[in-house]
């Protein structure tokens, strides 16, 4: 009998988020997403050691900014050893809001992947999804840079990104839930906001028959997921980014599951077009409570994971030992 994670490729594309090789063979995704947190976490472990130690030394003299680069690039190309398909890699979230300097960042990036042999069609340049990064977006990929817009918590952030012609987005669907289930408190009904009525689940569905009915060609993927019954019900989403720990859980269980998002269906009711510009952009998501204060959240923990890894790698270079750190 196949199981739950089986079941779910007939419909999306499994995406692992991790920076972990070992989980990602075990469960063999398409492609793989990395993000600050996940590098930092990934680094200090006993197995990634020598990848970072081996950057260090290789380059002695580079600035900073590159070795951090270049580590994020040594795993990438470790993660397309093992996945068939893409790997996002992420521009420092301390340039979310200055367009020129992200676009710089991304185009060195690509550079460091095209001198690691990868080519850049396997490569989405994750950015987060504030105006300014949806513009640099746009530049990158009239450049022919894939993008990847991550910490997108609403219907406006999503029409911004498609008017930009970004290749992916990456709604997420656990951070709206943890807004909603702590802004309501003691009156949350877990039962009532669970599978087909959960916060993050629903946000995902309304970009999804956006972007269906109007045949705009971005890709969704789901991100940020705390339960498998999330992402059961967003089954035929283009893709989904699961932590290792759910894919265990789908490939443990064998319950049935089917199809949730059919683009068929999205052409039936179609919604009016949006236009948006960055005055419509900023009044809008600045009305959106949930969404206004987990992108500002997003931006400053992954701030503040960019910080924590910039001193590992310094501590490194200094010849401190990752034991010690």
């Amino acid at each position: 009998m196949s199981n739950q994670l089986e079941a779910l490729r007939q419909y999306t594309t499994v995406v692992a988020d991790t920076g972990d090789f070992e989980a990602m063979q075990a469960h063999r995704p398409t492609d793989a997403t990395t993000n600050p947190s996940l590098i930092l976490k990934a680094v200090q472990k006993d197995a990634y050691r020598p990848l970072l130690e081996r950057t260090v030394a290789e380059h002695p003299g580079a600035p900073l900014q590159e070795l951090v680069d270049r580590l994020l690039v040594a795993f990438g190309r470790e993660i397309l050893q093992i996945v068939p398909g893409r790997v996002s890699t992420e521009v420092d979230a301390r340039l979310s809001f200055d367009t020129k300097a992200t676009v710089i960042r991304a185009r060195q990036i690509i550079e460091l992947y095209r001198l690691a042999g990868i080519p850049r069609e396997r490569v989405l340049i994750k950015i987060a999804s504030t105006w300014e990064g949806i513009q640099a977006a746009k530049a990158l990929q009239a450049e022919g840079i894939d993008c990847n817009l991550t910490l997108l918590f609403s219907l406006a952030q999503a029409v911004a990104c498609a008017q930009a012609k970004v290749r992916l987005i990456s709604p997420f669907v656990g951070r709206i839930y943890d807004w909603h289930k702590k802004a309501a408190g003691e009156q949350w009904d877990e039962a009532a906001n669970a599978g087909p009525s959960d916060p993050g689940v629903l946000s995902v569905r309304n970009i999804y028959h956006y972007y269906k009915a109007h045949g705009i060609p971005t890709e969704i993927m789901g991100a940020s997921f705390r339960n498998i019954g999330q992402i059961r019900a967003l089954a035929g989403c283009d893709l989904l980014t699961i932590s290792p720990e759910l894919l265990g859980e789908l490939a443990g269980s064998t319950q049935p599951l089917s199809r949730q998002l059919d683009p068929s269906t999205a052409v039936q009711n179609p919604p009016q077009r949006i236009v948006m510009d960055e005055v419509l952009f900023r009044t809008t998501l600045n009305m959106d409570a949930m969404a206004s204060d987990k992108l500002g959240e997003g931006i400053r923990i992954f701030s503040a994971d960019a910080a924590k890894l910039d001193d590992l790698v310094e501590q490194v270079r200094a010849g401190a030992s990752v034991d010690t750190i």
